[in-house]
């Protein structure tokens, strides 16, 4: 079992959730129910599933918990595009918070092969 809180990919997905929590403040409300949700479910779902992971026994589960965020990750990074293009996200925050995503995607990418390559 490992903490989250010390992991360094936990904590940008953490930052990254916040920072998409801010960003989604200003949609308008009718989307609420919608694209807002589901960009907000996908992002918080990436530091979950690194928490839950980190409290299940051995490498195995963490990394099938880590393929999970990995996955949210990406579904987050197809709602932030949407977004932009339906003009929802300006360009400099786009491009803020899509970085932010590929960063977050790039290290679980690497913390995965790393637990692969232990077991």
């Amino acid at each position: 079992m490992r903490d989250f809180r010390e992991l360094k990919v936990w904590r940008k997905a953490h930052e990254l959730t916040l920072a998409v929590y801010q960003a989604t403040r200003g949609f308008p409300k009718e989307e609420l129910f919608g694209l807002t949700s589901q960009i907000r479910r996908s992002c918080e779902s990436i530091p979950a599933n690194i928490a839950e992971g980190c409290g299940r026994s051995g490498a195995p589960e963490l990394s099938r918990f880590l393929q999970i965020a990995l996955g949210s990750a990406s579904e987050l990074e197809y709602h932030l595009l949407l977004s932009h293009d339906l003009g929802l996200l300006n360009g400099g925050r786009y491009k803020q918070l899509s970085e932010g995503v590929i960063e977050v995607k790039r290290m679980l990418t690497i913390f995965i092969q790393k637990l692969m390559a232990e077991s």
